[in-house]
């Protein structure tokens, strides 16, 4: 049985860049959207890690919302947003760009400094939204 038949569907958005890896942008099971880890990476494919903090938060974010849109959901359904920080001083400038991102939509969320993230970047973003 494939995935697709368990009423599992991968999606990959084709105006962001490609995985890197053994993964999905999102995943669309049971009624919900599960979003993969988002860095501040354009649509060409560049790596803002010498960009401000709040360019890369929204680049981020925008990718987040890329997805969502591609599996037929919006910001204002999401249930839950994890966010990776590489400096806890930066929690202020990513709530502001946040608030500024999600609007009236208020989903339980973390924001968990960590040391390092991949590409050198400051910011990662995963989410879960209901689907439609």
């Amino acid at each position: 049985m494939t995935t697709r038949e368990r009423g599992i569907e991968a999606v990959n958005v084709p105006t962001l860049p490609p995985p890197r890896g053994h993964y999905s942008h999102g995943v669309c099971a049971n009624g919900f959207v599960f979003v993969s880890g988002q860095l501040p990476i354009t649509p060409e494919g560049e790596r803002l890690a010498g960009a401000p903090f709040a360019v890369q938060a929204r680049q981020a974010l925008d990718n987040v919302a890329q997805i969502l849109t591609a599996c037929g959901t919006r910001i204002d359904r999401l249930v839950q947003v994890r966010v990776y920080i590489t400096n806890a001083d930066d929690w202020g400038p990513f709530n502001e760009v946040y608030a500024a991102w999600a609007g009236d939509a208020r989903p339980a969320r973390c924001v968990v400094p960590v040391p390092a993230l991949s590409h050198g970047v400051a910011v990662e973003i995963e989410a879960t939204a209901l689907a439609g």
